[in-house]
């Protein structure tokens, strides 16, 4: 299944545009597939990152419509654009979480110890990445909180991460803002709970 024509996206833009009650589903029936098809050819990506990623993309420009300008190209253009943004994203994070996990470890320097040692403090540090990751079920909250931990301080890079970078700029100011202050908090509640455990 192939992308819309020119003139079927113009039309539906506009829909989009008018508050159409129907464009939305329309908008889906149109573009997942293809937006899909075109993301898994381009990253060779698993089918699920594609069509997540896609439908992310769809929403963040019903969100916004006139963030697309149709004199700088086609909407299909468009949404291919977020898609392979939000997908990269995911493939990124995915690929920084395995390698939290094998390095997570390393945040405390550790003495020469035995082989069985090392072994159980890798297994320990591997379920509390899980335990992080059970706590943050969001993809966007993940990501955001690896920046974090990374030492990222800029709006830009976890607007971003959070998918809301089309915000106009201090509205995005103050949701990252409210986002950091949330996901930080969540990290401190886990941390409280683990000692809580751990001292039982």
């Amino acid at each position: 299944m192939g992308f819309p024509t020119r003139q079927d996206e113009a039309a539906l833009h506009e829909r989009v545009l008018a508050a159409d009650p129907v464009a939305a589903a329309d908008v889906f029936a149109a573009f997942v597939d293809p937006l899909v098809a075109a993301i898994q050819r381009d990253l060779r990506c698993d089918s699920d990152t594609a069509r997540d990623s896609a439908i992310d993309a769809i929403f963040e420009y019903l969100g916004a419509p006139s963030s697309y300008q149709p004199s700088k190209g086609r909407l299909s253009t468009f949404l291919a654009h977020i898609t392979k943004r939000r997908a990269t994203d995911r493939i990124r994070a995915r690929s920084a979480e395995a390698r939290r996990e094998q390095e997570f470890g390393s945040v405390v320097e550790l003495r020469a110890s035995a082989p069985k040692e090392e072994m159980e403090r890798a297994v320990a540090a591997r379920e509390l990445w899980h335990k992080v990751e059970q706590a943050l079920k969001d993809d966007g909250d993940r990501a955001a909180v690896a920046l974090i931990l990374d030492g990222e301080r800029s709006t830009e890079a976890l607007a971003e991460a959070l998918g809301i970078h089309g915000l106009p700029q201090l509205e995005r100011q103050r949701e990252v803002k409210r986002h950091r202050d949330r996901l930080v908090k969540v990290l401190e509640r886990l941390g409280a709970r683990l000692r809580d455990e751990e001292g039982t």
